[in-house]
């Protein structure tokens, strides 16, 4: 009789462990970001280049709309990641005495990649993953004294490695550093990016978290040139279901 009621109990064990495995959780992540913008934007060869250098002060000046949505999901030790990235800004700078220079730029990412937990512990793990970064690009120069104006969209996909580490604190603190690189002359010729966050708790399904981001993109085909550093902090919130 001990020994049924014993198998009874490690069967309702494993059979309860297995469906804690087979089970998908998910967090969803709005946030804010507030970079600086470094860089040069050229729409096409016949176009002059426009460095910029701006603080996030100056982007908020000049920002027409802005996005950022953050998700993940689990099941077990696989890991799906989703990042959708969104802004739009007009800048000027001043390409000669008397002559100014007028900028736009509108960017959107979508980041999608796939991965696994090779670190699994209790206060500790590492998610290593691979998948592709779909950019939509969209450059204007406009020289209104010389009465000179270009445009150019361009779209590829950059495929990615990437990197997760999440260290618990306490049974309330966390940090979560994610990096990831990519391009490799597929699409650009080089992306790269590092976020590191501190998260609070505020309930199982709640969390508020603090950051930093630094972002860098290098692209150039048929005259047109992207090359940008945007690097600031951000705010965010998580809901995990």
């Amino acid at each position: 009789m001990k020994t049924r009621l014993l198998v009874a109990v490690l069967l309702t064990g494993i059979f309860s462990a297995t469906v804690a495995a087979d089970t998908w959780r998910g967090q969803v992540t709005p946030y804010v970001w507030m970079p600086s913008l470094a860089g040069d934007i050229r729409p096409t060869s016949s176009a002059p280049t426009l460095s910029t250098r701006q603080s996030f002060g100056d982007i908020l000046d000049e920002l027409d709309a802005a996005f950022f949505l953050h998700a993940t999901a689990r099941r077990d030790r696989l890991v799906l990641f989703g990042d959708i990235s969104h802004a739009s800004l007009s800048t000027s700078a001043s390409l000669a005495p008397g002559v100014s220079i007028e900028g736009r730029a509108r960017q959107t990412s979508l980041t999608a990649a796939a991965g696994y937990q090779v670190v699994q512990a209790p206060d500790l793990s590492v998610d290593l993953l691979a998948g592709a970064r779909l950019w939509r690009a969209r450059a204007s120069v406009d020289v209104p004294a010389l009465g000179l104006s270009a445009a150019e969209s361009e779209r590829w996909v950059d495929p990615l490695l990437a990197a997760r580490l999440r260290s618990d604190f306490t049974a309330d603190w966390s940090a979560i550093v994610y990096a990831d690189v990519g391009g490799f002359g597929v699409g650009s010729d080089a992306t790269w990016q590092a976020v590191g966050s501190l998260n609070y708790r505020l309930n199982d399904a709640l969390y508020l978290s603090a950051g930093y981001r630094h972002l860098e993109l290098r692209y150039e085909d048929n005259g047109t040139r992207l090359d940008i550093e945007m690097s600031g902090p951000l705010l965010g919130a998580t809901w995990r279901f």
